[in-house]
This record gives structure tokens, C-alpha cells and sequence, in this order.
């Protein structure tokens, strides 16, 4: 099975683990980074409020999960790139060869500490890191509608890599078969958003 689409995956050196895309945690690393930090100050507030002089720290407590996804969606959307640096990437992406475009996702997944394999096939790469095993089809980034039939290609070739991660990379619009079949199968989409954080490495789009 590959990985399930949009989940939300929070790494660090000593931890690795998934939210349910779904799940508040998961829907606030999606928002602004100060909504999170607003409702751990909201905890802290009506702690101190409410509770007596000897408890209402813990109360405060209630918040720090907040305050942690706050800070961490903070870094993240720091690094991603401007609304400017965005439509240049997309707009780089959309004139680029398929040589030039796979040399740059492989630039890109490289940078995300993937070792990098190309294969041929149903999938263009294959993608290693800490043991897990992920198949990405790219070739037709350009496609303007995408059918189920491409992300059933792809997700049957994953056994044959021992793959539990799919993703698929486009600029073009899913139907409502292939979106679908991305969510009950487990196929990951790369589209605008994700890929200009992929490629945000390009210091010179279109060169």
C-alpha cells in the first residue's frame, strides 16, 4: 500500500511519525503558523483564569502540543517559497524538456535526503531513505487532465520495488476517478504547492 495522500508526516533526527490528514494537528500545520500559537496562548490564558495559583500550570500544559506545531509550521512555511518564487518555478516547470525537469526533481528529492534511482516504466524514480522505499512518476508532468488509469499504473508497480510510498508529479487537473483513486489507494500528488516546495533549490527557473 502507498502512502496515504496527504498525510502529514513530521521528522526529526530521533522521530518519525504520520497524522490522519484530517486530524486538527494535521489541519493546523496547513494554516497559518499563528493560529497554532494563539490557542496555546488561549490555554495558557484561561488556565490562569480559572484554575487556582498551584494548578493552573498544568492547565497551561494543554497547550504545548499547540505551541510545538506552531513553531514547527512556522519554520516550514518560512522556507517555502513566495507567491513570486512560485509562479517562476511553475512557470520554469512548464516550458522545461523532460531531461531538464528530471534533473531538477532529482536535484530536488537529493536535497530532501533521498538517494535517488531512475528506472523505466510505470514510474521514473525510485527513492530511498531510512529503509523506506518510494516510486515517483513524472514523465507526464505536463498532461493538462490526468485519468485514473495513470496512478493504477503506477500503484501496481510498487510491489515490484518493494515500494510503500507512491507519488505522482503534475501540472495538470485529476478527474474525479483519478482523485478517487489517490485517496482510497494511497498514491501521493506532487501538484502546484508541493512541487514549488520541492524545486524551491532552483536558484535560476527556466536556466
Amino acid at each position: 500500500m502507498c502512502m496515504a495522500l496527504a498525510a502529514t508526516t513530521i521528522e526529526t533526527p530521533a522521530m518519525k511519525f504520520k497524522m490522519a490528514p484530517n486530524s486538527l494537528f494535521a489541519i493546523l500545520l496547513r494554516s497559518p503558523w499563528w493560529i497554532s500559537l494563539l490557542i496555546a496562548a488561549v490555554f495558557a490564558g484561561a488556565s490562569r483564569a480559572f484554575l487556582p495559583d498551584a494548578y493552573w500550570v498544568f492547565g497551561a500544559m494543554g497547550g504545548f502540543p499547540f505551541l510545538g506545531i506552531g513553531v514547527y509550521a512556522f519554520l516550514q512555511q518560512m522556507q517555502a517559497p513566495s507567491a513570486q518564487q512560485s509562479e517562476a518555478i511553475l512557470k520554469a516547470v512548464s516550458t522545461m524538456g523532460w531531461r531538464e525537469f528530471a534533473d531538477a526533481l532529482e536535484q530536488g528529492f537529493t536535497a530532501q535526503r533521498y538517494k535517488v534511482q531512475r528506472i523505466d516504466g510505470a514510474a521514473d524514480f525510485l527513492l530511498q531513505r531510512e529503509g523506506r522505499t518510494t516510486i515517483v512518476a513524472a514523465r507526464r508532468w505536463k498532461a493538462a487532465h490526468v485519468g485514473a488509469e495513470a496512478l493504477e499504473s503506477l500503484q501496481a508497480a510498487a510491489p515490484a520495488y518493494g515500494a510503500s510510498q507512491c507519488q505522482y508529479v503534475t501540472l495538470g487537473q485529476l478527474s474525479d476517478n483519478a482523485l478517487g483513486f489517490a485517496k482510497k489507494h494511497g498514491v501521493q500528488l506532487v501538484q502546484a504547492d508541493a512541487l514549488t516546495l520541492l524545486l524551491r533549490g532552483m536558484t535560476k527557473p527556466g536556466k
